[in-house]
């Protein structure tokens, strides 16, 4: 009984190193493949770093500012009897708004009116009295006192009157109507902004240190707009404050910019750039070369190897932006050719097969379709 106990386990032991050995076998040979397999070739798209010559620019963050801007306002108090305009319009100067209940004015105008015709009337009678001797001189003056007077009593009711009758003072685009008709209104009430935006102011500072470059004249500055993605306006500066701002040692600038379609509109961030005389020397890159990382931007760079074309990740420094391109002042020469697109699929040293023909066209001022 023990002989057969003994021999079922050896033939169990047996079986379990025959199992045992072959599926060792069979991990092995796989482990053998896995590190022999080449992984194929990532497709990507390449352009070589290029040298240009761009121009010395300065750059800043600046704020959009009519030429003309208001809230329309009134001076006197009163009901709204007659609103001339609507929400977003486009007003000439001159152009009437709304007017004030007027019944009070008017009453008290053919009132004056009434009492300075019978002043004239008395001035009239006075000055024949006192040239026949019958009338005393001091008559003649009161009664010329009194003409003037009502005269004076008429003018400023008209005057009251016409500020009843709210008008555009310049021709530009109104905004949102903040009063309705009935409506009580005080004096300083708004009743809606009048922006004259064919022309635009921007706002922007720089250190102090750039007084005596910014300072000569025609220098030309360009800014654009996350709201107009690709666009670009171009202007010049237009004013230096006089003084450098004392918290920060910053000068306050402004340019001036043609907006004839009112794409700028008032209190716009946009980014500055303040184009110098001089001119540099600079190696350029697509910005889609550029791989990001909280470590360092960096990008791939095509090498020759005997396996084919492989990448080396190489880190780089970054300097501005204009359009496509960016200067890169360290980590890529001009006529190196780097990855442009494919290259969050690859790791140092990886093999990729090059395929141009979707490969973007990266430009400096790009003007991409209205599609």
């Amino acid at each position: 009984m023990v002989k057969k106990v003994v021999l079922t386990v050896l033939a169990l032991l047996v079986v379990i190193a025959v199992i045992g050995g072959a599926k060792g076998a069979q991990i092995a040979a796989l482990i053998k493949t896995s590190k022999s397999a080449v992984p194929p070739p990532e497709t990507v798209t390449t352009a070589p770093a290029t040298e240009q010559v761009w121009d010395d620019t300065l750059t800043a963050v600046g704020s959009v500012v009519p030429i003309q801007g208001i809230t329309v306002t009134t001076e006197l108090a009163g009901v709204v009897r007659d609103l001339r305009f609507d929400s977003g319009q486009t007003v000439q100067t001159g152009a009437t708004l709304l007017r004030l209940d007027t019944g009070v004015e008017a009453s008290q105008l053919a009132s004056a009116e009434a009492q300075r015709a019978l002043a004239n009337v008395n001035l009239e009678r006075a000055r024949k009295l006192e040239a026949a001797g019958v009338a005393a001189k001091a008559e003649l003056d009161t009664a010329e006192a009194l003409a003037k007077q009502r005269k004076a009593e008429v003018s400023n009711i008209g005057v009251m009157l016409g500020k009843k009758t709210i008008k555009a003072p310049f021709t530009g685009r109104l905004g949102i109507r903040q009063v309705s008709n009935g409506q009580y209104v005080t004096p300083g009430t708004p009743i809606v902004t009048l922006l004259d935006t064919s022309r635009v102011y921007v706002d922007f500072r720089l250190p102090q240190r750039h007084l005596p470059v910014v300072s000569a004249e025609g220098i030309v500055v360009r800014i654009t707009s996350d709201a107009f993605p690709g666009k670009q306006w171009e202007g010049k500066i237009d004013a230096i404050d006089a003084a450098v701002e004392s918290a920060s040692r910053n000068l306050r600038l402004r340019a001036v910019f043609d907006n004839p379609k009112e794409e700028l509109a008032p209190g716009m961030f946009v980014n500055v750039e303040v184009v110098l005389p001089t001119k540099q020397n600079v190696v350029v890159i697509p910005v889609t070369a550029i791989q990001y990382a909280p470590y360092g931007d960096s990008v791939f760079v095509v090498e020759e190897s005997p396996e084919g074309s492989v990448v080396k990740h190489t880190f780089i420094r970054q300097g501005t932006r204009r359009g496509d391109l960016a200067v890169v002042s360290s980590g890529v020469k001009a006529g190196q050719v780097i990855v442009t697109s494919g290259g969050f699929k690859l790791k140092n040293g990886a093999r990729i097969v090059v395929d141009n023909k979707l490969a973007p066209d990266a430009q400096v001022d790009p003007k991409p379709q209205d599609k």
